[in-house]
């Protein structure tokens, strides 16, 4: 077991070999002992095996924007026992003292379930954009997530997610914390979650031109729409995989 240490989890896919090495520095420079679990969603990446992290390999892909993976490791994490479990996507990077201060504000605050760690959105080049983050109310990143025991009962959400819901993961997975009653949530003051912004909508909010492998913004309203399609048992069993009543909680699946 591995009590005394929190874990990082890091689904990837194809992603390039540069960024992954990015991901896997930053957490190796934690100021805190920090184990790191990479899960190859299909396409593993040799070179992987050479770095000191585990490296679980699943047998194909799975469609879902990194949240199967995310779910098998969070679980399996869970089940050996870390003090923590962050969640980290590859293509995103830590500050060193991303884990120190995480577990300190969790320390200061007996009971906490989980931390909130702010981000800082980054251009290709790495430089710094200044956006101003989401509020917590509608929208969490994955990457931005520190679990603690008190939490990990809603980990296995991340694979139980509907493949046509994923592409609105990250916000799925919040509604579902946001309904379990979950107590102590504490936002961090500093960022230190490096937030690799490849969304086209905000650099043009800074007129600035997206650069190249730019995202257009995902549309909910598709994710709806399917929703609309489904009878009334194929909802009750979404909701009874997610935990959440989604015609109550989102009015435009109603």
């Amino acid at each position: 077991m591995n009590a005394s240490h929190p874990i990082v989890i890091t689904p990837y896919y194809k992603e390039d070999p540069a960024l992954l090495r990015r991901c896997i520095d930053s957490v190796r420079r934690q100021t805190v002992a920090t184990e790191h679990l990479l899960v190859a969603d299909g396409h593993p990446q040799g070179w992987i095996d050479l770095e000191p992290v585990r490296h679980l390999k699943l047998d194909r892909a799975h469609g879902d924007f990194g949240n199967t993976p995310r779910g098998v490791a969070a679980l399996l994490a869970a089940a050996e026992g870390y003090s923590a479990i962050a969640m980290l996507d590859a293509d995103n990077w830590l500050e060193p003292q991303h884990m120190e201060v995480c577990l300190g504000v969790a320390a200061s605050k007996p009971g906490t379930d989980f931390v909130i760690a702010r981000r800082c959105f980054r251009r290709p080049d790495e430089s710094i954009m200044p956006v101003g983050e989401e509020p917590v109310s509608g929208h969490v990143d994955t990457s931005c997530f520190v679990f603690l025991p008190g939490s990990y009962h809603v980990l296995p959400v991340w694979a139980l997610i509907p493949t046509p819901m994923s592409t609105i993961g990250d916000r799925v997975f919040w509604t579902v914390v946001r309904t379990r009653g979950l107590s102590g949530v504490i936002i961090t003051d500093q960022a230190t979650v490096n937030y690799h912004c490849l969304w086209e909508l905000f650099y043009r909010a800074l007129g600035e031109v997206p650069p190249p492998g730019a995202k257009a913004n995902v549309d909910s309203e598709q994710v709806w729409n399917w929703w609309r399609t489904l009878d009334e048992r194929d909802r009750e069993t979404v909701e009874r995989r997610t935990g959440v009543r989604w015609a109550a909680v989102v009015p435009a699946a109603r």
